[in-house]
């Protein structure tokens, strides 16, 4: 090869590095700290981050008496209530006063349900497990357990605390065959969680700012609005996306 050809190829190959490189940046940028676009729906009362195509919410008795046949039929655009993760319970005995109804009535209206429990993080994990599968009785075409972390206490360390946080998670999975998700909001995940549980699916609570979760891992779901406003719902509601596909969305429901 001629001196002229290698310097040539040398260049080209310099090129093509610096291009991949770029290419690369690029999407980890994308994926993590681009923000989001939103879309103003005025009959839900909030923005809506663009490109997600399935949209739920989560509710508990905190929403009263809920018309879930009116909560499906809503439908603004390209937006419609596809899911729902409905409080089943919370701490070592309590039971959400509207969960059994709530979870009968959205799968009659077509709601793909699923149902989460409240962590306190002063009770043992292995009894606010036992709380959760004496209550929950999920079946094909549900989502899987949700197990809700976003409270500390100075009684007890963080080791602790993760200790009966994988109690739970342990015993639910081996309950369900099925990795539960971790409901939390992106700076208590960071700063309790990040590391210890990454290996879980994560639904992550962001909403104080207008943007993508600032958090440095992958997320399925994304609670991006505390006041949407639901035909078939008294109160404000919490909103949420699923980030991937529909394909990707049915694969995650319990066989």
């Amino acid at each position: 090869m001629s001196k002229k050809s290698a310097n040539t190829a040398k260049s080209n190959l310099i090129t093509v590095l610096v291009l991949v490189v770029f290419a690369v940046g690029f999407y980890y940028v994308k994926g993590k700290f681009f923000s989001a676009a939103f879309t103003r729906y005025s009959e839900f009362g909030i923005d809506i981050p663009t490109n997600f195509s399935i949209h739920g919410i989560d509710v508990s008795h905190h929403q009263q008496d809920i018309s879930w046949e009116d909560v499906r039929k809503m439908k603004v655009k390209n937006v419609q209530i596809d899911f729902a993760f409905i409080k089943a319970t919370e701490g070592i005995s309590i039971v959400d006063e509207q969960y059994k109804e709530n979870m009968e009535a959205a799968k009659e209206a077509g709601v793909i349900r699923g149902a989460y429990h409240f962590f306190i993080p002063t009770r043992s994990g292995k009894t606010q497990a036992a709380n959760f599968l004496e209550t929950v009785k999920l079946k094909t075409g549900d989502l899987p357990p949700v197990l809700d972390v976003e409270q500390t206490s100075s009684n007890i360390s963080v080791k602790e605390m993760q200790l009966r946080i994988k109690d739970w998670l342990d015993i639910v999975e081996n309950k369900y065959n099925v990795k539960p998700i971790i409901y939390s909001n992106a700076d208590f995940y960071t700063t309790y969680l990040a590391n210890e549980f990454d290996d879980y699916p994560l639904w992550v609570a962001h909403y104080k700012v207008k943007d993508k979760p600032r958090i440095n891992r992958n997320w399925i779901f994304w609670q991006h609005s505390e006041s949407a406003q639901v035909t078939g719902i008294r109160t404000n509601v919490d909103f949420n996306v699923f980030n991937g596909s529909r394909y990707s969305f049915n694969k995650l429901l319990l066989e």
